[in-house]
């Protein structure tokens, strides 16, 4: 640039007591090669990163409020600062509140530079840094209202393999369905289900935009989580998951309904105040320039735990592969509606609903004590109908109910065997089971299964119960106390 490098406005604004930031004191500038940028993440009262070039013995800067872009046909906002001394390349730390620019400050990245034009109306040089490399393009706007807007702009087509950042994408959706049986759990990842609003959260630049499942705007009714843009930083990702207010502990929809449309921002910060959400990120569906749609579930789910999101407003659930019966007993006692069996080799299918994505509600678990068969008939014949179940009562046994519906042919051709070298010739119930007419055998209480049921009838039998399989390792003392 034709100007004359001078430091007079930068140490104007410093004072070498009170900030760690250097303030060289000599009016003699050091002698480069022209040629070191660094880039510096500068979390002050706008997040925002600082483009400084060496030039003639001090750094021309820039604050860039977005971050450089990837893509050459999305130029940004780039405001010309005061030059600094070189030795602000090597700066990291925190500028004490008060000071100019209070704020914390990392290197984001650094490297050298290549001139292809420096003037005072463009600047374009090629970049090698660590993180960015390429051709970038400074344009002064010359604008009266704004004399210090530039606008900055990648020259080059964006790195291989760079995909744009979607604005929204239709989320994928669960059906209603019914537990994987314990055999198939070990292929299955289980999340608890939330009372909340699908939102995706879209991070660029250090800046949030929300939007419902429908594509929404709703942003602004929720401006406690614009925190998670800077927390996020320079990292663009695509976020899905669920906006919750807990009440007493327990998600609440009749709370969420208060945060809805506000109507003005006074209000919504309000709101906030009273009602305040927490958002729980799921899903990670892009994330620095790479669509994450194909990759499967665990893996989207180890990215998403990477990025580290633990805030005040928001904080990544805990999945659980295998064990969806321990999931579900522990939704229930948290006062949660059910849980979501979602498969862990799953892609993400944008605006389907997908068997892949199991819904489970309206149902409990229960692991129960095998104490006797009933002979099956038709396609059973030589098999068994269903199975007598029972619970542990101090010593002894209380019958619950039986089972017939659930079993594969692989449960039923297993079970049967097992069944008949447990055989023995009195109840092991201390509750008489109904029925138990000719076609009743009794088994020595040792096999523990677990079984999905809608409820308990009046006499504490499981009503409309469904097999879900034998737990290995489980014996009936392992089994809490029922009364």
């Amino acid at each position: 640039m034709n100007q004359v490098a001078d430091l007079t406005e930068y140490r104007r604004k410093r004072d070498p007591g009170r900030t760690p930031e250097p303030v060289p004191s000599g009016d003699t500038l050091p002698r480069g090669d022209d040629d070191v940028f660094v880039i510096q993440e500068h979390h002050a009262t706008r997040l925002h990163w600082d483009l400084r070039l060496e030039r003639d013995g001090v750094l021309v800067s820039w604050a860039v409020p977005l971050g450089l872009p990837m893509e050459p046909d999305r130029p940004r906002l780039a405001v010309h600062t005061e030059d600094h001394p070189l030795e602000y390349a090597s700066f990291h730390g925190e500028i004490p509140a008060g000071e100019y620019g209070a704020g914390r400050m990392t290197i984001w990245d650094h490297g050298r530079y290549e001139t292809l034009h420096f003037n005072d109306h463009k600047v374009e040089v090629l970049l090698h840094g660590e993180r960015v490399r390429g051709r970038y393009a400074l344009v002064n706007q010359h604008s009266p209202a704004e004399p210090r807007a530039w606008r900055i702009r990648r020259v080059d087509p964006p790195p291989c393999g760079w995909e744009e950042l979607p604005s929204f994408v239709s989320p994928m959706r669960p059906v209603q369905g019914k537990m994987p049986s314990v055999d198939e759990d070990v292929e299955w990842a289980y999340e608890f289900r939330w009372e909340g609003l699908r939102t995706l959260a879209r991070v660029q630049g250090g800046r949030i935009s929300l939007r419902d499942g429908a594509g929404g705007d709703i942003t602004a009714d929720y401006p406690e989580l614009r925190a998670l843009g800077a927390r996020l930083g320079s990292t663009e990702a695509l976020l899905d998951g669920q906006l919750v207010v807990f009440d007493h502990g327990v998600p609440s929809l009749s709370a969420l309904r208060q945060r809805e449309s506000p109507g003005s921002t006074a209000k919504a910060k309000r709101l906030a105040a009273r009602f305040p959400v927490l958002y729980l990120p799921f899903d990670l569906l892009h994330l620095d320039g790479r669509s994450c749609l194909d990759l499967g579930y665990l893996e989207r789910r180890a990215l998403l735990d990477g990025l580290g999101l633990d805030g005040p407003s928001w904080r990544v659930p805990d999945f659980y592969v295998g064990d969806g019966g321990a999931v579900l007993r522990a939704g229930r006692e948290h006062g949660l509606p059910g849980m979501l069996a979602k498969r862990t080799s799953s892609r993400y299918r944008p605006d389907r609903r997908s068997a892949d994505w199991i819904s489970i509600t309206g149902v409990q678990v229960c692991e129960v004590v095998i104490g006797g068969w009933r002979e099956g008939g038709g396609k059973r014949a030589g098999s068994f109908g269903s199975l007598l179940l029972g619970l542990p009562d101090g010593d002894r046994l209380r019958y619950v109910g039986n089972v017939g519906t659930g079993f594969s042919d692989r449960d039923l051709e297993t079970l049967s065997g097992r069944l008949h070298r447990l055989s023995r010739k009195t109840s092991p119930f201390h509750t008489v089971p109904p029925a138990t007419a000719d076609g009743t055998h009794w088994v020595r209480a040792e096999l523990v299964g677990e079984v999905v049921f809608r409820d308990w009838t009046k006499s504490r039998c499981l009503r409309t119960p469904s097999w879900r399989g034998l737990l290995p390792g489980r014996a009936p003392a392992d089994l809490p106390v029922r009364a």
